[in-house]
């Protein structure tokens, strides 16, 4: 009697767990959905760079001469004027040299009048028939080359009252020196290129940007595009620009192609410095106060697997559309989109301002629905089952072939 006891109330063991697996251990599942209205927003799209400020006009003042430093006027900082002396090279052995090529223009033209003289005393013999034609000729071609001696020998004392000159060295704009590559007694050559002896900047308070745009963002670039940038000296400050310039030539380096693109930079309380790395924004899209939905709102579709009970859908066939939850009736409404930054989408038409549209929805408390149907009752199952929206949309998306 007891064995059969033990035979029933065992049965009833078996039957109470398979009950307990494939009912009794199931949660209610919730479905919660995120919305999101339609307003008026401002879209915007950048592109992020680095760039070196430097002034908008800056001149390298050299010397054409070569000697050696006599006199320096200004250093750093100084502020000069147009036509100001900045520096003097030695000129003694220009002076020599000018006062060679004035000897050398009298002597030209002492030659020249007395074969001047000597032609005209030779026309009259030969009008005469005293001389003959070859050596009236003669004469004449001596005075011809004296003339051209005297013409050269006059243009060696311009050049060298040119380079004379050279050696007093003057500043070609107004503006503040940034540079002084030379000391006083240095000895400086110009004869294979111009030697760099200060920079001037014309301005510091009309500074530029010279930044560098990846070739995948230069094709947003545009001339009269709005532009933030900051630097480190002041991490707390942004300054605003404007893109002047995008200029065609291609720089590349280790594989990378970039333009460089030119933004202004007004610098009226002067704390740009010439030389510092600047950090960009350009704002290559800027549409604000239009009408737009979160673009992820565009991307959601409910499936039948998420209605309750007496919800139903009402699709409309759309290439784009959003949806609402008008009660229990999820409706789509199509849409004509604009602008887009990816994260915000404007709406032309479709749809009126303040209306809530659907962007995404959380599963909660029990088995997802499209599980159930396939997940085997007797596999081990965690404790807690919480999924957001994002994967099961892109998996109902799946299944609808979207």
């Amino acid at each position: 009697m007891s064995k059969k006891i033990w035979i029933i109330a065992g049965i009833i063991a078996i039957i109470a767990v398979a009950v307990w697996l494939f009912s009794g251990n199931k949660k209610e599942e919730k479905v919660t959905f995120e919305t999101e209205k339609v307003e008026k927003k401002d879209i915007q799209t950048t592109i992020t760079a680095t760039g070196t400020i430097e002034p908008v006009t800056s001149v390298t003042v050299g010397t054409q001469v070569s000697g050696i430093v006599a006199k320096l006027y200004v250093d750093y900082n100084s502020v000069v004027k147009k036509g100001q002396v900045i520096a003097e090279l030695d000129k003694t052995n220009l002076i020599s040299e000018l006062n060679t090529a004035h000897a050398n223009l009298s002597s030209a033209q002492s030659t020249e009048s007395y074969e001047q003289a000597n032609y005209n005393r030779y026309k009259t013999l030969y009008e005469k028939g005293l001389v003959s034609a070859d050596e009236y000729e003669n004469a004449q071609l001596s005075y011809r080359k004296a003339k051209e001696q005297v013409n050269t020998a006059r243009e060696s004392v311009r050049k060298a009252q040119t380079n004379l000159g050279y050696a007093t060295i003057t500043s070609p704009i107004d503006g503040v020196v940034l540079s002084k590559a030379v000391e006083e007694g240095q000895t400086v050559a110009a004869s294979f290129n111009t030697p760099e002896l200060f920079t001037i900047a014309q301005d510091l308070a009309d500074m530029r940007v010279i930044a560098d745009i990846d070739e995948a963002d230069i094709g947003g670039v545009k001339e009269g595009q709005r532009v933030r940038f900051t630097v480190d000296a002041f991490p707390d400050d942004a300054f605003d620009g404007t893109v002047t310039q995008v200029r065609q030539q291609a720089t590349t380096e280790s594989n990378v192609v970039t333009y460089e693109v030119v933004i202004s930079a007004p610098n009226d309380d002067l704390k740009l410095k010439p030389g510092l790395t600047a950090n960009v924004t350009i704002f290559t899209l800027e549409k604000n106060g239009v009408l737009a939905v979160p673009a992820k709102a565009l991307r959601f579709m409910p499936n039948e697997a998420l209605l309750k009970e007496g919800q139903t859908i009402d699709d409309v066939e759309a290439r784009t559309k959003v949806w609402t939850l008008d009660g229990n009736v999820f409706k789509a409404h199509a849409v004509e989109t604009g602008t887009t930054n990816g994260l915000l989408t404007e709406i032309i038409s479709g749809i009126g301002e303040g209306t809530d549209v659907l962007t995404d929805f959380n599963i909660s408390g029990g088995e997802n629905p499209q599980e159930q149907a396939t997940q085997n009752p007797f596999m081990p199952r965690p404790r807690g089952n919480n999924r957001t929206g994002n994967n099961a949309n892109n998996n109902q998306q799946r299944g609808n072939g979207r």
